[in-house]
């Protein structure tokens, strides 16, 4: 047995894929697949600010791909929203300032819609959660995972339609949280009464650190596939 670290990469069948979305651009992204059985929910990665380094390859949703379709038989998808680059490449376009993004998650959703990807679920991370929460109420979706929200663009309309729709939303908010802290955001949530916000201690806006990146990939498994939770910290190599 090895011990899971932070660069630790769990076998998958990985794909890169693209995404064309309803004004005619292509996003770039990857698929990451179980490595022997189906998967059994899936995560649509939504990045942080790309005018602020964010993009598919983000630490977290990385760490996501890395490790969640062999330990938890989840699938994750990851793509670079419009104007935005990664090692996958650069997706056609230019930043929306969050309002032409909407396109881009429709593109996702029609994707894992045309592939049966199953129960997805919206993985947003800071400007990602802002996304999620504009433009996720699709009848696709399961529920939203929210890593960081700054609830900067998301009005509080966009609150009051996933507190009347009553799908699950989950934001996970550091302690220490450049934008939004646990106290406000338990009060601006309160416009979601479904809605269950989660203080991580010690944690700030990025998840830097290996011990916040295991909350954070624990906490959306119990939500998603949570058969596999906890998940484990150690990998039989010999399954690879």
């Amino acid at each position: 047995m090895a011990e899971i670290r932070a660069a630790s990469v769990l076998p998958a069948r990985r794909e890169d894929i693209t995404l064309t979305t309803a004004d005619g651009l292509e996003l770039v992204g990857e698929l990451a697949l179980p490595p022997e059985r189906p998967p059994v929910a899936t995560l649509l990665c939504l990045h942080p600010l790309p005018t602020a380094e964010g993009m598919m390859d983000s630490h977290v949703l990385r760490k996501a791909s890395f490790r969640l379709p062999a330990l938890a038989d989840v699938a994750v998808l990851r793509f670079n929203t419009r104007g935005t680059s990664s090692a996958r490449g650069t997706s056609d376009g230019a930043f929306g300032h969050g309002e032409d993004e909407k396109l881009d998650v429709a593109a996702a959703l029609e994707y894992a819609e045309y592939h049966d990807l199953p129960h997805p679920w919206l993985l947003g991370w800071s400007f990602g959660t802002e996304l999620a929460l504009k433009w996720g109420l699709d009848p696709l979706v399961e529920g939203a995972i929210l890593l960081s929200p700054p609830l900067h663009r998301a009005t509080d309309a966009d609150l009051d339609a996933w507190g009347a729709d009553g799908r699950p939303v989950v934001a996970l908010v550091p302690e220490f949280d450049d934008y939004l802290r646990p106290a406000e955001a338990r009060e601006r949530f309160r416009r979601v009464p479904q809605a269950e916000v989660v203080a991580v201690e010690g944690a700030k806006h990025l998840w830097v650190g290996e011990p916040y990146v295991r909350i954070v990939l624990d906490a959306i498994v119990r939500r998603v596939a949570p058969g596999a939770a906890p998940l484990p910290t150690e990998w039989d190599e010999g399954d690879e």
